[in-house]
């Protein structure tokens, strides 16, 4: 039996009750967004790291009698007590360098040394390296004094950025406290998970939903974001440690080749070779050199040690995410912008390919409008 339609003027006041609740329930969202978004980014980078980390703190937990809690307590410390030395160290050669560099950019007091003498004695590549080099030393303050009015208006851009660096530190330290407490509700926190996205889907689909999501930040910040991480760190150690020249950058673009899955060799071999040519074949030089290509070389041992997982996600998802997520929300973004784009795309074309619902089960649509708008 069909239903009765409603009168017109019952339908249209239906109509126009359903879009003023709408209309007072997205006033009212973009309320809660605006008073939420400063706290976005931190809540964010702590979800991604709560479940990173969860299975990690399970199994501690498991060893400790069960004790969530106390595991994630420890965890969180052990985090703190490994990251904090090294991310301040790297942070302020950041923020010195793009300081010093902006500064000596806006006088026009930038340029590259003179090779030394001993460049040119070495084999294959001596000659023409000592002859790049040199040019390079020579013409180089020509050329930026040509760019120099075009590239000024980036000097404030770059800096607002390395000031950035250490909000983003300071971010990460509260982000990993937050995950901490996110992990020891982790059970309640799994359900309510599973509630949302069986709410916005549907009870069959939400379970899918978010098992593909998690699978998603596990993978990204694990295999592509984590060991990038990791390079970073002990790269830049070893840059500070040797006083490199613009250690604190270099570690950053060590970052950002390890997101987008080049090698790092690209990098370290530049830098070794300045190293010898500037401190000499002593023996912390070659030191030096050792550690720099094991460290560019440590993603072929810590894939396998992080489970093997392989992300999905195309490398330009990922380098599109690093790259607007450091643009947008500064050093942090760099490590949300691509696990979140990647669960975007990755949700994307799960409903691209969600197979068509049967021709005689209805729509949900279907079963709404007649309710609202009379019939035939």
């Amino acid at each position: 039996m069909s239903p009765q339609p409603l009168h017109p003027a019952t339908a249209s006041r239906l109509l126009l009750d359903v879009l003023i609740r709408a209309g007072l329930i997205v006033l009212l969202a973009l309320f809660c967004f605006d008073i939420f978004r400063p706290f976005l980014s931190l809540v964010l980078w702590s979800l991604i790291l709560a479940i990173t980390l969860y299975p990690l703190n399970q199994r501690l937990a498991t060893r400790m009698g069960n004790r969530s809690g106390y595991a994630a307590v420890v965890l969180v410390i052990i985090g703190l007590a490994c990251l904090i030395g090294p991310l301040s160290l790297l942070g302020a050669s950041i923020a010195g360098s793009v300081e010093s560099g902006v500064k000596a950019f806006e006088t026009g007091q930038l340029d590259i040394p003179a090779p030394p003498a001993s460049v040119e004695n070495w084999p294959l590549i001596g000659d023409s390296l000592y002859a790049v080099w040199l040019h390079a030393s020579e013409d180089l303050s020509w050329a930026i004094h040509q760019l120099m009015p075009h590239l000024k208006g980036w000097s404030s851009i770059a800096l607002h950025q390395a000031a950035g660096i250490g909000a983003g530190i300071v971010m990460f330290v509260f982000a990993l406290i937050v995950a901490g407490i996110i992990m020891a509700h982790g059970a309640s926190g799994h359900r309510t998970a599973l509630a949302i996205t069986s709410r916005i889907f549907t009870p069959a689909r939400g379970p899918q939903v978010a098992t593909l999501c998690t699978a998603t930040i596990r993978a990204v910040a694990q295999g592509v974001v984590g060991i990038a991480f990791i390079q970073m760190l002990l790269l830049g150690i070893g840059f500070v440690l040797m006083g490199i020249p613009l250690a604190g950058v270099l570690a950053l673009i060590a970052l950002l080749l390890g997101i987008i899955q080049l090698p790092m060799l690209i990098l370290t071999i530049p830098v070794v070779i300045y190293a010898f040519a500037h401190f000499g074949s002593s023996a912390g030089t070659i030191v030096f050199a050792i550690w720099s290509i094991l460290a560019g070389l440590a993603d072929n041992v810590l894939k396998p040690l992080l489970l093997g997982r392989g992300v999905a996600v195309p490398m330009p998802v990922v380098l599109i995410g690093a790259l607007g997520g450091m643009i947008s929300n500064g050093i942090i973004g760099l490590f949300i912008g691509p696990v979140i784009l990647a669960v975007g795309y990755e949700l994307f074309i799960s409903w691209v390919h969600q197979p068509a619902l049967p021709a005689d089960q209805p729509r949900v649509a279907d079963e709404i409008v007649p309710e609202l708008l009379p019939g035939d």
